[in-house]
């Protein structure tokens, strides 16, 4: 049984990496490409008081349950079946659900600070960074919030005052430097997406993975 594909989709909040992963998907197909979010793998917080959970910092490492993540992810590269935590962010913790995700040949993994760990770096084949400009990712980000999670506009501007931007800073335009390709301009970056379909239809091909021309 070949190695699955891992790649690695790092940037900031808002810079595009949804799009990017959505327009993999649409070229390669859901039978053949898995989307994993890190946002899913956020400590569940379910055991402190709800005006404490407001207060924590989501953007730094600790806020991720690294190990989690990368137990499910060896366990996907290997072809084995696991259960992913369905995150309520609206509440800040983990439901009672969970999303099963079952074999795929490419998995893509999605996440501001998925480049920090040295641990989840090792696992990737392919790591790809996606920039865009701060105030872009600031207006994707208010408009993300309000409509898909529910947020106050002054909540969204005080957490990325107090911890998006400092934390984006420290932790995840650092990591930058670890991007095989970095990709100005999210999605819409044609190019760069042509590219990484022909690195991918390689590696596919390399592990004895047949590929129809269609889907790449």
């Amino acid at each position: 049984m070949p190695r699955r594909i891992l790649i690695g989709l790092a940037g900031g909040s808002g810079s595009g990496k949804t799009l990017v992963a959505r327009t993999i998907v649409r070229e390669l197909g859901s039978d053949k490409v898995v989307v994993i979010d890190q946002d899913s793998y956020y400590r569940n917080l379910e055991q402190i008081p709800f005006r404490d959970r407001e207060a924590r910092n989501f953007d730094h490492p600790d806020a991720f349950d690294s190990d989690l993540l990368r137990e499910h992810l060896t366990a996907l590269i290997e072809g084995r079946a696991i259960e992913q935590p369905v995150y309520d962010y609206t509440e800040h913790r983990r439901t009672d659900e969970t999303r099963r995700i079952s074999d795929h040949h490419i998995i893509v993994l999605e996440g501001i600070l998925i480049f920090h760990d040295p641990e989840l770096r090792a696992l990737m084949d392919i790591k790809l960074f996606v920039d865009a400009d701060a105030d872009v990712r600031l207006l994707r980000r208010l408009k993300r919030d309000l409509v898909e999670r529910g947020r106050a506009v002054d909540s969204i501007l005080r957490q990325y005052e107090e911890s998006v931007r400092p934390m984006h800073l420290q932790f995840v335009e650092p990591t930058k430097r670890f991007a095989d390709v970095i990709i100005p301009g999210g999605g819409h970056n044609a190019v760069a997406i042509d590219l990484l379909k022909t690195k991918i239809r390689e590696l596919l091909r390399e592990r004895g993975v047949a590929v129809g021309a269609a889907a790449l």
